[in-house]
């Protein structure tokens, strides 16, 4: 099913994966900044379902294949199936695009099956590679592989709500919580759990206090990945008070992961260089706890509403909840992977293999200082504009939220400019 050309080698299947996913998310975000100036609900509909349908599920395939892979050599990549994956995903998109344009939810339904269908393939590798035991030795190995399960829930998710929405006599079979909101929330979990997984292989794991690191996080990934589905099971029976005390305690989490990456930030540019990758990811904690402060504040103002209510919440509450679900998105996901993709895609491309990310040093300086320079700019436009789309929301300018929605997508794609002297010129 592949039909993007490349040279059959790692490092064209990096490229490739760089070119496609960043422009996938500025997609997004231009779509949502162009729907929000006209006023197009067509592109205000589709904008999250590119985002999700599209880097929620090549992040996983292909990113996340590659951190696992670096932990465990006998998981090998193969470079034409991932070129699959890729062209996959976009025919999924493809068709997701059309269900959205043109009111045919059958073609979502399809967009899911094939997602299904394509994540079948990963799934099986790792568990026919790699045994139960040797996936739980590895705290980090733990994270990447429940995001690809997680992933297969979700576009499970995407295949029954265009069954759902295609047949409503269904209704009476597929659960009442299958929704549009619930598949976006569903995408957004693997993400999340693959960024947590990256933090300990890359930072903490290489701690001078590395033992209680891996029993800090390894206790971490059961808080969270319990608590997310706890979460949704209090969200469903709506039971505020275990939203309450789910929410905080996942704040607090996020709390200690932000000041303890801080702290693992400074001394690094003291004691080494300045590397923009990691004050992306920092970064993108600090969103996260932002979004983790506009989610106890959601739960708040949803005391009583049932779920699945459109709009979720009273009109002069909404900037609550799109703040929430933005700082998740443009916010904690989109910083963070741009981090990743800083440390991951060159290192791959440097040695056309994974050696690199098997060295234990992946955060050499093997970027020129003119990229390193480059993305601090390109970092601080990201978080300006990420900070006006916030602002817009508290105070319902549909102006400001289009202009910084539009210089945010620019800022995004800016990642394609600056890693091309890295990926194809180095």
């Amino acid at each position: 099913m592949n039909f993007i050309p490349f040279n059959g080698e790692l490092a064209g299947v990096v490229r490739v994966f760089l070119r496609v996913s960043i422009t996938i998310i500025a997609s997004a975000a231009l779509l949502g900044a162009a729907g929000t100036f006209w006023d197009n609900m067509f592109m205000l509909r589709l904008h999250p379902y590119i985002f999700f349908t599209g880097f929620g599920n090549l992040a996983i395939l292909v990113l996340n294949r590659y951190l696992i892979s670096a932990i465990y050599p006998e998981l090998k990549i193969d470079p034409r199936k991932q070129m699959d994956y890729i062209s996959r995903v976009l025919i999924a998109l493809f068709l997701v695009t059309a269900a959205v344009s043109m009111g045919i939810p059958h073609l979502k339904a399809l967009a899911g099956l094939l997602l299904i269908v394509t994540l079948m393939g990963p799934l099986r590798d790792i568990f026919t590679t790699l045994p139960v035991s040797a996936i739980w030795k590895e705290v980090s190995v733990r994270y990447y592989i429940f995001d690809v399960v997680f992933l297969m829930v979700a576009n499970i998710g995407l295949f029954t709500l265009g069954l759902k929405e295609a047949f409503p006599g269904l209704s009476t079979i597929i659960p009442f919580f299958v929704t549009q909101s619930s598949y976006f929330l569903g995408s957004s979990f693997p993400l999340s759990i693959s960024v947590m997984g990256f933090l300990y292989t890359y930072a903490w794991k290489n701690s001078p206090k590395k033992e209680l690191a891996r029993k800090l996080f390894s206790i971490w990934f059961y808080i969270f990945v319990g608590g997310v589905l706890l979460f949704l099971a209090v969200i469903l029976v709506g039971n505020y008070s275990g939203m309450m005390l789910i929410s905080h305690l996942l704040l607090f989490g996020v709390m200690a992961l932000l000041g303890s990456f801080a702290l693992f930030l400074i001394n690094f540019f003291r004691s080494r260089f300045r590397h923009p990758a990691l004050a992306f990811l920092l970064s993108g904690l600090a969103l996260l706890f932002a979004t983790s402060g506009y989610g106890i504040m959601n739960i708040y103002f949803l005391k009583g509403v049932p779920f699945g209510t459109q709009p979720p919440l009273p009109y002069l509450r909404m900037w609550v909840y799109h703040s929430h679900t933005h700082a998740a998105l443009l916010g904690w996901i989109t910083f963070s992977f741009t981090g990743m993709i800083y440390i991951v895609l060159p290192s791959i491309v440097r040695k056309n293999s994974l050696d690199l990310l098997r060295s234990g040093d992946v955060l050499a300086p093997i970027l020129g200082p003119k990229t390193l320079g480059n993305a601090f700019r390109q970092l601080v436009a990201m978080l300006l504009c990420a900070t006006a789309v916030l602002i817009a929301f508290l105070l319902y300018s549909k102006l400001l939220l289009a202009i910084a929605g539009f210089l945010f997508g620019c800022s995004v794609f800016y990642s394609i400019v600056n890693l091309r002297s890295e990926l194809y010129e180095g």
